[in-house]
């Protein structure tokens, strides 16, 4: 998803490495149903898609399935456990969700056609790519069903990210709750944001009074 979005990947090359894609199936599964991710494709297995518009068989299909299951089992189990000291700072995956907000809003940013629920194949989605340190950053607003459902295609913004040699993500939305209604958070990491922003108050030393030349 990383390298799609920065437009260094090749769908086609990526759907042919499942066990049972060969490159005519690739090419239509791309061309005729939109894929371009594994992820995508997995549903499109599920939802009868493969087998009503490519006319691929079942047994065919549950090998692609199981397949895929394996295939993104690991990576989804990867992703759930990262360790905490691998993940940014909130601060920091803070800072690029308004640098890509405010960016957005002032039309500063390439804009992409996604082909999901896009059926005009219209330019609307703004994606960033920054830098912090050695890490580099993908931002784009949310593009998933829920998000749609929602009316959160411009509140939710889903931060890819790599480093350590893996790839990540997270999404960062308006609280909508609690002690941090409105305020911008981390999904997931809400206790790490709740302390970024409620940080205790220095004392302020009384001013001196002067009698006299003295102060006291």
């Amino acid at each position: 998803m990383l390298d799609r979005l920065r437009g260094e990947s090749d769908p086609i090359t990526l759907l042919r490495t499942v066990p049972g894609i060969g490159k005519v199936i690739a090419e239509r599964a791309h061309d005729e149903l939109g894929i371009e991710t594994l992820e995508e494709l997995e549903v499109a297995a599920y939802d009868g898609r493969l087998a009503r518009v490519l006319g691929l068989g079942e047994k065919r299909i549950a090998g692609i399935r199981d397949s895929l299951a394996s295939r993104l089992g690991s990576i989804r189990r990867s992703a759930h456990a990262t360790p905490p000291h691998e993940q940014p700072p909130v601060s920091e995956i803070l800072d690029i969700d308004r640098e890509y907000r405010r960016k957005s809003d002032q039309g500063l940013l390439p804009v992409i056609a996604p082909r999901r629920f896009n059926p005009q194949h219209q330019k609307w989605l703004p994606i960033l790519h920054t830098l912090r340190g050695d890490t580099h950053y993908t931002a784009v607003f949310s593009n998933t069903p829920r998000a749609h459902q929602l009316n959160k295609t411009s509140d939710w913004v889903v931060i890819y990210y790599d480093g350590r040699g893996r790839e990540r993500q997270c999404t960062v939305i308006t609280a909508m709750h609690g002690p941090l209604a409105g305020r911008r958070i981390v999904r997931g990491r809400e206790e790490e944001c709740r302390h970024h922003y409620i940080r205790p108050v220095q004392p302020i030393e009384p001013r001196k009074k002067i009698y006299d030349g003295f102060s006291i």
